[in-house]
């Protein structure tokens, strides 16, 4: 069973990154669609569809390089990571991105500053 369905998620995209995977199926919660459409946005996914109970996640690749080098879950449902508009982590020296969570919906990092919005750091890609 399981409690916590981003680390679940974060856990498949990186496992299908290293195994050379075509793609991935995530089961479906809103969350989860959220930030899979954010990835769509930035370039590190090709595309999301949804089946019946699962979203089918085809990976990216650069050639034979994955377009993700790595993912990680930042905010746990433990220990939950907040930051403001104007200071949020570099995530490998402003190369990668934040997933945010804000009141105006999940969003990365630099659009949330451009709109001036903080909220919970969700994960960071690479």
């Amino acid at each position: 069973m399981v409690n916590d369905w981003l680390s679940d998620m974060v856990a498949r995209v990186n496992n299908g990154y290293r195994s050379g995977a075509v793609f991935v199926e995530i089961p479906t919660t809103k969350i989860l669609a959220e930030v899979l459409r954010v990835m769509k946005e930035e370039g590190y996914v090709e595309k999301v569809e949804k089946n019946d109970s699962n979203l089918k996640v085809t990976l990216k690749y650069k050639g034979k390089d994955p377009a993700i080098m790595g993912m990680r879950r930042v905010s746990k449902p433990g220990v939950r990571i907040y930051t403001g508009s104007s200071v949020q982590p570099k995530v490998w020296g402003d190369l990668g991105i934040n997933i945010i969570s804000t009141n105006l919906g999940v969003m990365s990092g630099k659009k949330a500053r451009k709109v001036k919005a903080g909220g919970e750091i969700i994960c960071q890609i690479w």
